[in-house]
Parts: C-alpha cells; sequence; structure tokens
C-alpha cells in the first residue's frame, strides 16, 4: 500500500513562496494498492493535480478512469477539486464516492447543490462521466482487496475518519478532528479507526495559542494530534491539514515541537505531510 499526497492544506488553498515546500492545496491523497483500482481521500483542490497526472495513463490504455473516493464531510475544502477532476470529463468513467449521511437530503442531492449556478457554472450531471454517491454511517465495507472502517468524528457538520486496512498494513485518515476541550480524551470511534495504525494522518491545523481563540472552529492542536497517535498506539504519525496562515518555516517548527511532546516518545515517529510526498507502507 502506497499513500500520495496531493493536497495537505486546511481551510483553503494558498500559493507563494511561502508555501513551496509543503504544498498549498486542500485535501487531497492516492492510495495505491496493488491490482485496483485508485483509491483517493477527499476531494479538495489537490484533486485537480491527481487527476492531470492519472489522465495520460488512462488514455495511453484507452480506457475510463474507474475509482472509489472516500468523503470526509462536505466543506468547501474537502470538495473543490471535483469540478476539476479531468477524467469525469471523459465518457465511460465511473467515480463512487462514499461520503457521510446528510441530516437533510441524500449525499447526492447535497453535493449536486453545491456544484451548480451560480456557484458554479455547470452541473456536475453534464460530466460526460457519471459519479455514484453512496451514503455512509459507521460501518465497515470493502473497496476491492482493503477493508475500509467508517467512523463518525466530532467536527461541525457530519463528519467521518477512515481506516483502511491492505496488504496488511493499516492507514488511518482523520483530516478534521474537532479536539475536546480539555485536550486528552478521546472518543472511542476515533481510536477505532487510528488503533495499532502504521500510519495517521491526523488534522494539526492549531497551534495551542491559535486553539484558545478558536476552540470551537473544529480541528485539533498539533499537541492534541500526537496524544490520539499515542493513546492509539499508532507507529507515525503524519501532522495534517495545515493551517493558511503557517509558512513553510513554521510547519518545520511544529514538527520540532511536536518531537519534543511527552507523548511523542510513544510513537516512532512524528513528521508533518507534504504535498507530492509518496510513502509506501510496504506489505506484510
Amino acid at each position: 500500500m502506497e499513500a500520495t499526497f496531493y493536497g495537505v492544506r486546511g481551510s483553503c488553498p494558498c500559493s507563494g513562496e511561502r508555501y513551496r515546500r509543503y504544498g498549498g492545496n486542500t485535501s487531497c491523497l492516492l492510495v495505491t494498492i496493488e491490482g485496483d483500482q485508485p483509491l483517493i481521500l477527499d476531494l479538495g483542490t489537490g484533486l485537480r493535480a491527481l487527476g492531470d497526472m492519472l489522465e495520460p495513463g488512462l488514455r495511453a490504455d484507452g480506457r475510463p478512469l474507474q475509482a472509489t473516493a472516500l468523503l470526509t464531510h462536505l466543506h468547501f475544502d474537502h470538495i473543490m477539486g471535483l469540478p476539476f477532476f479531468a477524467p469525469l470529463h471523459d465518457p465511460g468513467a465511473v467515480l463512487n464516492v462514499h461520503g457521510p449521511r446528510q441530516s437533510e437530503g441524500s449525499l447526492k442531492e447535497t453535493l449536486l447543490g453545491a456544484v451548480q449556478p451560480p456557484f458554479f457554472p455547470v452541473q456536475m450531471t453534464e460530466f460526460r462521466g457519471e459519479i455514484c454517491f453512496m451514503d455512509t454511517d459507521d460501518e465497515d465495507f470493502a473497496v476491492g482487496a482493503a477493508k475500509v472502517r467508517a467512523r463518525a468524528v466530532p467536527h461541525p457538520g457530519n463528519t467521518l475518519g477512515y481506516r483502511i486496512e491492505a496488504e496488511g498494513k493499516i492507514l488511518a485518515y482523520l483530516p478534521d478532528h474537532q479536539a475536546p476541550l480539555d485536550r486528552s480524551t478521546v472518543t472511542q470511534g476515533v481510536l477505532e479507526l487510528c488503533e495499532g495504525a502504521d500510519i495517521l494522518v491526523h488534522d494539526a491545523q492549531y497551534t495551542d495559542e491559535e486553539f484558545a481563540s478558536k476552540a470551537e472552529w473544529g480541528h485539533s492542536t498539533i499537541a492534541y494530534a500526537v496524544r490520539v497517535a499515542a493513546e492509539a498506539g499508532a507507529k507515525r504519525l503524519l501532522l495534517f491539514h495545515h493551517d493558511p496562515s503557517h509558512a513553510d518555516r513554521d510547519i518545520d517548527r511544529i514538527v520540532s515541537g511536536a518531537r519534543r511532546l511527552p507523548d511523542a516518545k510513544r510513537i516512532d515517529d512524528v513528521s508533518a505531510a507534504r504535498e507530492g510526498e509518496s510513502i509506501d507502507l510496504g506489505r506484510s
């Protein structure tokens, strides 16, 4: 199993020299499992670059895209790449999207409503490819050879985290996670996702100082991300969903500080996710 990061930023995309090393696109990962179709985590602005990467191979093989996406929630930074995903403009393409069941209306109705005039010039129903939506709750299901676990994660709006098990390895993905005010307790659902993960990709948007004024904005501190990883027995933590105000040098300092936290001693490695980085989890 291999994970490649096409977007690691939170809240909104950003550009400029200050973001050159870690990147400015919003949440999007490609999980590659030998013999399986592409498995995509979230549909942020990084999805456009992922589509550009996939398109030449698809055309060379003369076949349209067949892929699955696991969508954590419907905030703009996690869906903005969808209209710009080039493979969906090819006839015969199919993207199966699992996402959280909505309080009002289906996932399909809600997401189609976000990509239409006056918010966007065309509707997704005009794409030549097909998007199949699957309302998802706390459940376990298979995607090809992968076992996927979905659990509710504290965050404004219905939000899921995911655990992917394949080739004897485990990747846990929680890009948006509201830390509790005590920044100590961890919900059972989160532990079920993260337990023993080889890699945990976790929301680490705020410093402790920033959290003091944004405690109900839906995100975790760096220290709480380390706490979750240590409590769950994750082997490696990748800090994710970097705040737009955090430039490369800020993230360098954040990683350095995170590695010095007492809980970090219970984790093999603490790093920050970088756009364009590929991590081979291997197989066992």
